[in-house]
């Protein structure tokens, strides 16, 4: 496998779907935990179709798919037997997983998988180290250690019976240190990268949600950031609210830019379905990821300082050509470089694939303090600023 950054699809999918609340719905809704565990018994998701989740991810750009195997409520969304809580035990009784696993390798698609450390179902699921323990079955006995067999067993489960698995994304840090937890997964995939939520050091970082927390130019470490379409939820929610196209864009091209991966989160409705508010949006992502034509992935930072008079900036450098990613947009019609390495032999907006005009010369509004005169700019123009204002302004240059 090759680890460059991607662009990917988060999908948290239970039989909290059927609430059309949230993901965690039996313990924000404060739902009685015999009605919510009953919903096993109503799941039959007959509309799913994993080969049609798959197409639409790739038509967004996306290379991989990250699966919720089990979330915190400890619903396993696979053949496991390890619990009866399962989809197995459901009306539609198929495994879902092994179906998704299939789809993904007949095109193309890598396969990740989620697992919830916290579990609100299982005997000895509760951590009093860690967070999340809102619904845990029982607090008197604690027995860490047995909830790590069945752990253990399940991951064995999940990393022998689908094929390659590209990613393993520990939910909730545990707060306990057992290295034979990552052990036993690099063990049956060995090529696997593993995520800093789990029971002792992984391989990247994920930070949630809010891409104002990158700083610099480029992560110090593999990182992979998500967030959901919508605001409120990750699962499937009736009235949710949606982020704007412009946010998440921008939280994209600001995370991808600095060399890390993305999930975008979209949660399937009880029917298997991924609904049409959230399917329309996914696709608006996609148009304008698709438009930046590769440039996201396995770029290298571009460590020239181009000095971008008002506008936020990111360059990166691929296949001999310089992006500048103004993931906040840019504030004019035109983009002026104090600093340039060479004059350019082309200029493009990716946005629109439009060649832009280009030229060095003076600019009376960027001024000497001592002086009083204008000066030297690689001045570039003609960009359509009002019609692009939904969305990150990619530029790219190619140096003569």
């Amino acid at each position: 496998m090759i680890y460059d950054n991607k662009f990917g699809i988060f999908i948290h999918w239970g039989i909290y779907a059927l609430t059309g609340l949230q993901d965690q719905a039996i313990a924000r809704y404060g739902l009685d935990r015999a009605e919510y565990e009953a919903l096993q018994h109503k799941f039959n998701p007959v509309k799913y179709d994993p080969e049609q989740w798959v197409l639409y991810a790739k038509a967004a750009g996306m290379k991989y798919i990250c699966f919720t195997t089990k979330h915190h409520d400890g619903f396993c969304m696979w053949d496991t037997k390890y619990t009866e809580y399962n989809v197995m035990n459901t009306p539609y009784g198929k495994d879902v997983l092994k179906m998704l696993a299939d789809a993904c390798r007949k095109h193309g698609m890598l396969l990740s998988l989620y697992y919830s450390n916290p579990d609100w179902h299982h005997e000895y699921g509760y951590n009093p180290a860690s967070t999340h323990q809102w619904c845990v079955v029982q607090t008197d006995r604690v027995d860490t250690v047995r909830y790590r067999e069945y752990v253990k067993n399940q991951v064995t489960e999940l990393l022998t019976n689908y094929g390659p698995i590209y990613t393993m994304f520990w939910d909730i840090d545990p707060k306990i240190e057992d290295p034979s937890l990552n052990e036993l997964v690099r063990k049956l995939q060995p090529d696997i990268l593993i995520n800093d939520r789990g029971w002792s050091k992984g391989d990247f970082s994920t930070p949630e949600r809010e891409y104002q927390a990158a700083k610099g130019t480029c992560f110090s470490r593999r990182t992979e950031a998500c967030n959901s379409l919508g605001q409120q939820s990750w699962g499937y929610r009736k009235e949710e609210d949606f982020y704007s196209i412009r946010h998440l864009t921008t939280s994209i091209d600001r995370i991808m830019s600095m060399g890390g991966s993305y999930l975008l989160n979209a949660g399937p409705s009880a029917e298997g379905e991924i609904a049409s508010e959230y399917l329309s949006r996914l696709q608006l992502v996609g148009n304008w990821y698709n438009r930046m034509e590769g440039c996201l992935e396995g770029a290298e930072p571009d460590e020239f300082d181009y000095a971008s008079e008002h506008n936020e900036c990111v360059a990166t450098k691929k296949n001999g050509k310089t992006y500048l990613h103004f993931y906040n947009g840019i504030i004019s019609s035109a983009v002026a470089l104090k600093k340039y390495p060479a004059l350019p032999k082309a200029v493009r907006l990716l946005n629109t694939g439009k060649p832009l005009s280009f030229k060095v010369e003076l600019l009376p509004e960027f001024f000497s303090g001592e002086t009083g005169k204008g000066e030297q700019y690689l001045h570039i123009q003609g960009i359509p600023v009002d019609e692009l204002a939904s969305e990150p302004i990619v530029l790219e240059i190619e140096w003569d």
